[in-house]
């Protein structure tokens, strides 16, 4: 079984995947995950959210599907056409450079971590100040997107 180390980090092709996600980039890694990370893996739909700390029935979110991949110190979310690779050790180095999901062209450099249970991202340069979280509330995972919406998912499947 290949660890963490051993498998290439995944970026998003040009354009994006398209509507069918590609093979997971960690499948066959076994690595036990680190201390302090959250068990995020699986595939996961959004069932709600709240924009301004109030439900809203209708957002571009809702209904939106990811896969979240662990392995050691790395995680991997693939949606919404992006591949974001990331290893979880606070730097910058070591985080998310690839492109937003908005375009498929404009390029983010993020930092990721570990925190008290919880994923989180930071973003650099033109988006510092961009914080996305993602945590488990029993079985449904939190994501809440840099103030602009918090987001409840379930799993699909196992």
């Amino acid at each position: 079984m290949p660890s963490v180390a051993e498998i290439p980090v995944a970026h998003t092709p040009s354009g994006g995947y398209g509507d069918e996600m590609p093979p997971p980039v960690l499948a066959g890694c076994d690595d036990p995950l680190v201390d302090g990370a959250p068990d995020l893996r699986g595939t996961w739909q959004v069932v709600s959210a709240e924009v301004g700390g109030e439900p809203v029935t209708e957002h571009p979110i809702i209904g939106g599907v990811q896969r979240v991949e662990q392995a050691g110190d790395r995680l991997v979310v693939t949606s919404g056409g992006v591949i974001h690779d990331m290893r979880c050790d606070g730097t910058l180095e070591n985080g998310v450079h690839d492109v937003m999901a908005s375009d498929f062209t404009t390029h983010i450099d993020v930092a990721a971590a570990y925190e008290d249970g919880v994923h989180v991202l930071r973003a650099d340069g033109a988006h510092e100040g961009v914080t996305v979280t993602r945590a488990r509330d029993g079985e449904q995972m939190v994501w809440e997107y840099a103030g602009l919406f918090t987001a409840r998912l379930d799993r699909l499947g196992d």
